[in-house]
């Protein structure tokens, strides 16, 4: 069966596990680039140098939200273009896409360079973490473009229906970092500037093989040298419908300076640290879900433009489903045992004793995070940019960082742990009502289609 025209006609569980699993694979790869950097930067540099990788990581999201914002943007067009059986047009998105994706990521990696320790400075490194921040930072902006072009193209490969090619151009990028990581770091003694010459090496292969993909391999969509010039039309949509990921991710970044400003004014360097370890293993309990929406992302597209909503609906419910199981799992794990977890980062005790503490607290509503997630980038695949916005943006503007402002005034360093638990219960309720509304809709728009066929019928009898 043709790949694009089996995601209207395939069982929705059989199509949900042969895209999404590749999806959760590759998003699992992806944070484990900062798991095992963080790790390896702990046990064979120190706790500083895991500092300074936090301090530098919102500098990081922001390039990753304009990879963001041109790559989820454009694979919702391409799948709902190929559901409208308009390949042709799918190919004008993907080469305005890839010019967009070349011009933001080296503007990007100029602007970091220039300004790098005036950035770090005002994002929070003390003078014993900038140091360390700024080695790590520098040469990870210099792979800005190769992150770009690896991260942005990869959601084409998956929004033609090939998902396991994209969970295999992440893998190979992986196995590369893993190796590069450990060679840099301990036989070659480079410290923390051989994590970050191995993040980049490796994300520079993953970027050459997207890009012999869709170039001489065997994509259904070709990038073309006739479509490698902007469109008003295509990359104003482009950006309309990756408003959403742009959003949220830089609002990440936003809300990561915030937390650690916070962090080192009422716990220091250690706390900071501890965060760090914290996020590793948040990113590595929330990449299944967002591989999830992003395997679910191509179906929901292509049966929206195909007007078969009932296949809609029934891939948002078993999405939810599954990742409502899967963030359970990942709550069970962390809350049994958070101590062993961040040893895996450190040995230093005062370091265990709170990492493990601010995991518990943090990530206690964890279970709920699942719907909220995949309900939030329903609206996305969907194309409708203003919902998605305002679900990806409540839980980090419009609640955390009000939260984050207020609550270390009454509570110091607990009131940060405390204010990711009440920022995701809220915004699970926001986005249960977006829902409900738009399920209704959905609801008139089948029946109005089914009216349309019975006028039909009769009129041809």
């Amino acid at each position: 069966m043709d790949r694009s025209k089996e995601l209207g006609e395939k069982k929705i569980s059989k199509l949900l596990l042969q895209f999404s699993l590749p999806a959760i694979v590759a998003m699992l790869v992806n944070a484990l680039y900062n798991v095992v950097d963080r790790i390896f930067v702990g046990n064979g540099v120190g706790d500083l140098a895991i500092a300074g990788i936090t301090i530098g990581f919102p500098v990081m999201l922001i390039t990753m939200a304009f990879s963001m914002l041109v790559g989820m943007g454009a694979t919702s067009l391409i799948s709902i273009r190929l559901g409208q059986q308009k390949k042709e047009e799918a190919e004008q998105v993907v080469g305005n896409a890839f010019l967009l994706l070349l011009l933001i990521s080296s503007t990007m990696a100029v602007l970091g360079l220039v300004f790098l320790e005036t950035i770090l400075q005002a994002f929070g490194a003390s003078k014993a973490v900038l140091p360390y921040a700024s080695s790590y930072l520098g040469i990870i902006l210099i792979g800005t473009p190769l992150m770009g072009m690896g991260m942005g193209l990869n959601n084409f490969i998956r929004a033609e229906g090939n998902p396991k090619m994209a969970m295999n151009t992440m893998l190979i990028g992986f196995g590369t970092n893993i190796i590069l990581d450990y060679l840099f770091i301990f036989p070659l003694g480079m410290g923390i500037q051989g994590a970050a010459l191995a993040t980049v090496i490796s994300q520079g292969i993953s970027a050459s093989w997207v890009l012999y993909y869709f170039l001489f391999g065997k994509s259904l969509i070709k990038i073309r040298v006739k479509y490698l010039k902007l469109q008003p039309s295509i990359y104003m949509s482009i950006f309309a419908i990756g408003l959403a990921p742009f959003a949220m991710q830089l609002t990440n970044s936003l809300q990561q300076v915030i937390l650690n400003k916070s962090l080192a004014f009422y716990g220091g360097d250690l706390a900071v640290s501890a965060m760090g370890i914290l996020f590793s293993v948040l990113t590595l309990l929330f990449m299944p879900i967002i591989g999830l929406s992003q395997g679910v992302q191509p179906i929901i597209g292509f049966n929206y433009g195909a007007m078969q909503y009932d296949r809609v609906k029934e891939t948002l419910k078993i999405a939810i489903v599954t990742g409502t199981v899967i963030v359970i799992c990942g709550y069970a794990v962390v809350q049994i045992w958070p101590e062993q977890i961040v040893r895996l980062f450190t040995d230093n005790v005062a370091l265990i004793e709170m990492g493990s503490h601010g995991i518990r607290t943090f990530l206690l509503m964890l279970p709920v995070i699942g719907f909220q997630i995949i309900g939030s980038n329903y609206f996305q695949a969907v194309g409708k940019a203003k919902q998605a916005a305002i679900l990806s943006l409540s839980r980090q503007v419009l609640i955390f960082i009000p939260l984050l402002l207020i609550l270390p005034h009454f509570w110091g360093l607990e009131g940060i742990w405390r204010t990711a638990p009440l920022a995701d219960i809220t915004s699970v309720i926001l986005t249960a009502v977006f829902l409900v509304r738009e399920l209704k809709h959905l609801e008139t728009e089948q029946q109005q289609k089914i009216s349309k066929q019975d006028d039909i019928v009769l009129a041809a009898e």
